[in-house]
């Protein structure tokens, strides 16, 4: 065994080799799909983490194909999860999922082509893999500020990583109208790494900063809308419910309807009675 095949301390030895078989069953069927999740954000930050499933990015017109490969040659259970973005297959007899994932909860995300033309080879767990783009999951990430999980300070740990050499004109074309978000981690970062400032293009400051002083002497927009459901599904529902607020989710370019909206928002009360459960 080589030392690129080693088996992690933290895994188990069954979930070391489900996630391999996993990877090995996509490879041989030649189903399209990336490493994201804790494995990717290792590779580009040097930070490990524990957790309990393996993540995987795929165009959605290939989730069926992928989610078919893992219960049919790897034994999974799967199931379509949120149809908008996530799918799962679960393992039984260690208790571990893979997460399929194809856009985000938010429906911003939404896996597309440049993510395959942009990956990065890399062996995962001993078998030859690819990873999703550092500019693709700082995207994603960016959009994760949940009162119970708020990913701005990997978004943090990736600039301090990849900053740069990131491709920096991509990544404001991934963020395009709400280029806000985005200027908000630049300002935090520039707060939590004052020696790294530097490694954000001046360029990208310059032209965040620009649009923000243009909005301020621009008349606000007519429309009552509420993007903080971008952020947060559970946080702002208070705004769109009681307050009259447009939801932004609802927006031509995002990708989720009424009906995926209402899927993920009842979900929150059976994730909140898991998590009392498990206290």
């Amino acid at each position: 065994m080589t030392a690129s095949e080693a088996r992690p301390a933290h895994l188990e030895p069954e979930t070391w080799r489900f996630y391999r078989h996993a990877m090995s069953a996509l490879n041989a069927a030649g189903a399209p799909y990336l490493v994201g999740g804790a494995y990717a954000f290792e590779r580009y930050t040097g930070i490990e983490r524990h957790t309990k499933d393996f993540d995987i990015f795929c165009l959605r017109e290939d989730a069926e194909e992928v989610l078919r490969v893992l219960r049919d040659d790897v034994g999974c259970r799967t199931e379509v999860t949120f149809p908008h973005w996530l799918g799962k297959a679960y393992n039984p007899g260690t208790g571990d999922f893979v997460d399929v994932i194809y856009s985000s909860g938010s429906g911003i995300a939404v896996v597309d082509a440049d993510w395959f033309a942009h990956r990065k080879s890399a062996v995962v767990l001993g078998i030859e893999a690819s990873l999703c783009p550092a500019e693709e999951i700082i995207w994603s990430k960016a959009f994760i500020l949940e009162r119970e999980r708020y990913d701005g300070n990997d978004v943090a740990h990736l600039l301090h990583a990849r900053a740069a050499e990131l491709d920096w004109e991509r990544v404001m074309r991934r963020f395009a109208e709400h280029w806000r978000v985005l200027f908000s981690h630049l300002t935090l970062f520039g707060f939590i790494y004052p020696d790294k400032r530097a490694t954000i293009p001046a360029w990208v400051m310059e032209d965040l900063t620009q649009r923000l002083q243009a909005e301020a002497t621009a008349p606000p927009p007519a429309a009552r809308i509420c993007r903080g459901t971008l952020l947060s599904r559970a946080q702002y529902l208070v705004d769109i419910e009681k307050w009259g607020y447009e939801d932004a989710r609802l927006a031509p370019q995002i990708q989720m309807t009424s009906r995926d909206i209402d899927h993920w928002t009842k979900a929150i009360g059976e994730q909140n009675r898991r998590r009392e459960d498990h206290r």
